[in-house]
């Protein structure tokens, strides 16, 4: 595919217009580019600093979120690590990849050129961009992220549910420990949440995303599954993400009933604007968020099952995955092109 070639499929202005407004899956043509075969992806793996790469692997059972393990990709080659993850059940993350690897950056960056150039008044800033190499029965559990995301999905099949803030489903003190990194992005996941999730079975040549903050989870239906997770900011979701760190901080500081989430308005810039100043003033200023990090517990083995030797010497036990219902009709996707 040549450079000069649109990546959006079909896209139109009033279309895009739903962004970060509601759900939303849409077209691309990122399938057809050579970065995304096994050979491109081996040559991303071999070129990717280890420092860089998340390692993950998880149980079935979506409510045992304290499955969820961090891992070492040991001193495999990338050819091994992409066969370990067709084999087993593992969840590779190659982390920034628009500051390693020219060839992401320019993509990423003609993306959101052309989600700009759709979208009246879009203007994103802070891009990011990690690539998701994951094994066929790979599960994400129930999370929500901090700036607006966007799945790409490129090779393979997977279900995604998609839960609406709206129903409730996630507390504002829960946004806020996420936010200033108490909390895991990994939040508490009951079955009953499912009753309002949306959910979307997503092929090649999709996108899917939502409002910011939304929590989701993802199970792979099918195949290798590759996709590209795209991050940014926009002025109004910096704002969002300040109004959680201010209701927190000053409670704290000032005791009292910060709680109103409204971002438009004289009193939500004034709150924004407190806590910005308050971040210049040592004794005022919140404690910088710290993120939040599991324990390495593996290393990847090809010969273990699922590709996983746990490094107290045990060994786990094959992964028994029930095969997934029909998707509820719930929730129809807003489809574009």
């Amino acid at each position: 595919m040549s450079r000069d070639t649109q990546l959006l499929d079909n896209w139109s202005h009033a279309q895009t217009a739903l962004l970060n407004r509601g759900n939303l899956v849409a077209g691309h043509r990122l399938q057809e580019l050579d970065l995304f075969t096994d050979e491109g992806l081996i040559q991303t793996l071999t070129t990717h600093p280890r420092s860089a790469l998340g390692v993950n692997t998880m149980g079935v059972d979506p409510n045992n979120r304290g499955d969820w393990r961090e891992g070492d990709a040991g001193h495999y080659d990338a050819a091994t690590l992409l066969q370990a993850v067709r084999d087993g059940r593992l969840w590779l993350n190659l982390r920034r990849v628009m500051d390693f690897h020219p060839e992401y950056n320019a993509l990423v960056n003609q993306l959101y050129d052309e989600l700009e150039a759709t979208a009246p008044g879009l203007s994103t800033f802070n891009r990011s961009a990690n690539l998701l190499i994951s094994s066929p029965t790979a599960l994400v559990y129930y999370h929500m992220d901090c700036p607006v995301n966007m799945l790409w999905h490129i090779r393979g099949e997977k279900r995604v549910w998609v839960y609406p803030l709206e129903t409730g489903v996630l507390p504002d003190s829960t946004i806020e420990s996420v936010l200033i990194g108490d909390a895991a992005e990994e939040v508490e996941y009951r079955p009953e949440l499912d009753e309002v999730a949306e959910v979307y079975d997503v092929e090649p040549g999709q996108m899917i995303t939502w409002p910011q903050h939304t929590p989701h989870r993802v199970v792979n239906t099918s195949g290798l599954n590759i996709s590209l997770s795209t991050e940014h900011m926009t002025r109004r979701a910096v704002r969002k993400n300040n109004v959680y760190l201010a209701n927190r901080h000053f409670r704290n500081l000032l005791g009292g009933s910060f709680h109103s989430t409204k971002l438009d308005g004289f009193g939500p810039a004034c709150k924004e604007t407190a806590l910005r100043i308050c971040r210049r003033l040592p004794w005022l200023a919140p404690k910088a968020p710290e993120g939040f990090r599991y324990p390495v517990s593996f290393e990847i083995d090809p010969q273990a099952p699922n590709g996983v030797r746990l490094l107290d010497g045990s060994t786990e036990a094959p992964a028994v995955v029930a095969p997934l219902p029909e998707a509820p009709a719930v929730g129809e996707p807003v489809s574009i092109g």
